[in-house]
């Protein structure tokens, strides 16, 4: 234990701030770029963040990897979810075949997916699943922790270590996903506690379910943060008393992008979920988190505003997998593209005199009455 302990908090203080003077130098850059000041938006930003985690102006999105975690939760024998468990295992198997809907939006983008069984309540024999089970799935939360502490060290630092070795892989940006029947149960019980929110104010409908199921799921989650009371000051302890082991590993994953100053992009709710367990562990880890779509779960908008962070697009996803991931890679690739090779008005051959009454305002927007 004791070790496990100590393995965290080195990778936790690998993690530095991202380079404050990359991230001015691409905001000059992109004030010099032939075009109005900040007409590209967020893609300024973004490739101004890039430029801060990586420590260089120029970068090139040449290497996408998903990351998708599996595992079961022993609490759907409460009747918690429409879709039996049973899925978990068949789509474990799908997404590293490359038949969900995550993987096949992954191989339009040219993004390449890895899949991890970290937790699966089943002996998946598939060369191309990556076999890191820490047990057959979680014990049921409304009758006790979901898994011992150590349990959710082990996830942790599986998920670190699949984020580390992406970078020693030439990994450019990352995604970190997810596939777990029950799973949007877990992250309700553990934004809950670490929000201070009500349990109905995070829990969504999942893949969907009945009104009777949907009471049911909020009384189960409440039954299971009275039972187990986990200390939201430890953000161990609530992933081991209501979480899950995949959102265990997601934590671990974000993490160890951090330390390997990779970008590293949010999915939906489940994802967020565990980049917020993240930046708990480590503060230093939100300036290297990229949001990805808009999750419909409704817990979603208190995960992001807890983080601070704004989602890219919202397209009312809700399938998970880390969907949206390959999708905002695709927008972070064209951010770099853009502030790299984008003439500046001196290239351009253009005077941008005009400019200087209107640099230092906004000059943009116009107010209502």
């Amino acid at each position: 234990m004791d070790n496990l302990e100590e393995q965290l908090n080195e990778l936790i203080s690998r993690v530095g701030e991202i380079c404050k003077g990359a991230v001015d130098a691409a905001v000059k850059r992109q004030n010099e770029l032939a075009k109005p000041p900040g007409s590209l938006g967020m893609l300024e930003s973004l490739s101004a963040q890039v430029a801060g985690i990586t420590g260089k102006v120029s970068n090139k999105i040449e290497k996408k990897r998903l990351l998708v975690f599996c595992a079961d939760n022993g609490v759907v024998c409460e009747g918690i979810a429409s879709t039996p468990q049973s899925v978990t295992e068949s789509q474990t198997v799908n997404l590293a075949h490359g038949k969900t809907g995550a993987a096949v939006i992954a191989r339009e983008l040219d993004c390449e997916v890895k899949v991890y069984d970290v937790g699966v309540n089943a002996e998946i024999n598939d060369p191309c699943v990556i076999s890191k089970k820490t047990a057959f799935g979680t014990k049921n939360i409304a009758n006790g922790p979901a898994m011992t502490r150590e349990q959710a060290l082990e996830a942790l630092l599986t998920g670190a270590d699949a984020a580390v070795q992406s970078a020693k892989d030439g990994v450019n940006v990352l995604g970190i996903g997810e596939m777990g029947i029950g799973n949007t149960t877990t992250a309700a019980a553990v934004l809950s506690v670490i929000s201070g929110k009500s349990v109905k104010e995070v829990t969504g409908r999942g893949a969907g379910l009945t009104d009777g199921a949907y009471a049911k799921k909020i009384k189960v989650i409440e039954k299971a943060i009275e039972l187990n009371k986990p200390d939201k000051k430890d953000i161990i302890d609530v992933i081991s008393k209501v979480g899950g082991f995949d959102i265990a590993a997601m934590t671990g994953a974000f993490i160890g992008s951090a330390a390997m100053r990779i970008p590293v992009v949010i999915d939906g709710f489940i994802s967020i979920v565990a980049a917020l367990c993240a930046y708990k562990l480590c503060p230093n880890v939100k300036d290297y988190l990229i949001p990805s779509h808009a999750s419909y779960e409704i817990g979603y908008r208190a995960a992001v505003d807890l983080l601070e962070v704004e989602p890219l697009f919202d397209l009312k996803m809700r399938l998970g997998e880390g969907s949206g991931c390959p999708i905002s890679m695709t927008v972070l690739q064209t951010a770099c593209a853009v502030l790299n090779n984008m003439a500046t008005f001196e290239e351009a051959k253009i005077d941008d005199s005009y400019l200087l009454p209107i640099r230092n305002n906004d000059s943009f927007t116009v107010k209502g009455d």
